[in-house]
């Protein structure tokens, strides 16, 4: 079996670092320099992305997260917020897995976008193509794009994913036109949910690399970027009560797809106003305090 392979800080590429939880073989340490929590060491799988072209290919193109990344209420929030500051363009899509995102952004607002999907995963890129969507394969930070240049850039819940996640930023720097944005989604450690369940948390597990705060988050791309807008969105308590009563047990990807599928069908079903409604009102309050479950950034380049 290959070595496991040792990371700097990806934020600041410190070398000190101090244990901050484990569980199971995940080791998590915290960056003494900037506070930046990441797996440290972390599998050859994971760090090439060897891992989403094999075992994770299967999690993605399962019945139940296809139709839950398919269904029409899919992507509200990141397309409310995509909408808000790219109207229309080129746009490239990183780690866009089967599609879902751009597939949305097409039905949704047609004609108005030009869009393209990039992935190391070969089988979730060949559905993406079977619903129309343009696909380059590949890894994203060493792609030829020749004279292509994009209006926006999307890393949707990718970041936490990459060993060196800076340098797919810069790499997204070097697309974009003049005026272009980055947009940027990952899990937020400081969230509720986080804070209450700690090691039993289901998204404290080996695919995820990087554990972002607002304020990590906002040092990793302070060097190159400015800040238009940071959003706090999503909650779900029905993962809460799942891992709290299961003390940590590790969730199947056949279960985290099950839940996924129910949970948009409790967002699409019409019978259910009340409990929709006290839901949007708590995710809001939790979005105003950065306590919900995700960070979401627009980011423009700065000008050199």
């Amino acid at each position: 079996m290959p070595a496991a392979i040792s990371r700097l800080c990806p934020v600041c590429g410190g070398t000190g670092a101090v244990r901050f939880l484990e569980k199971g073989e995940l080791r998590l340490v915290r960056c003494e320099r900037c506070g930046m929590i990441f797996a440290n060491p972390v599998p050859p799988a994971y760090a090439s992305g060897e891992f989403y072209d094999t075992e994770g290919a299967a999690y993605y193109l399962s019945p139940a997260k296809l139709a839950s990344d398919y269904a029409p209420v899919r992507f509200e929030r990141e397309l409310r917020l995509f909408r808000k500051h790219c109207p229309r363009g080129a746009v490239l899509d990183v780690g866009c897995s089967s599609g879902a995102f751009l597939y949305q952004l097409n039905r949704r607002f047609p004609g108005d976008y030009q869009t393209h999907g990039t992935d190391v995963s070969g089988a979730p890129l060949d559905y993406a193509e079977s619903q129309g969507i343009t696909v380059r394969r590949g890894n994203f930070t060493e792609m030829d794009f020749g004279a292509q240049r994009y209006s926006a850039i999307t890393f949707w819940a990718v970041l936490e994913h990459l060993p060196e996640p800076a340098q797919f930023l810069d790499r997204a720097a070097t697309l974009l036109e003049p005026g272009g944005l980055c947009v940027v989604l990952v899990p937020n450690q400081r969230s509720l949910a986080a804070r209450l369940l700690g090691a039993r948390y289901r998204y404290v597990y080996p695919q995820h690399l990087n554990y972002f705060t607002r304020q990590t988050l906002r040092r990793l791309v302070a060097r190159r970027w400015d800040v238009v807008e940071t959003r706090c969105t999503h909650f779900n308590p029905v993962i809460i009560w799942q891992d709290w009563r299961s003390h940590g047990r590790e969730v199947s990807n056949a279960d985290r797809a099950s839940l996924l599928q129910r949970t948009t069908a409790i967002k699409q079903s019409r019978w259910l106003g009340p409990v929709k409604a006290a839901y949007r009102w708590s995710e809001r309050v939790l979005g105003t305090c950065f306590l919900a479950d995700n960070l979401a950034m627009v980011l423009r380049l700065r000008n050199s």
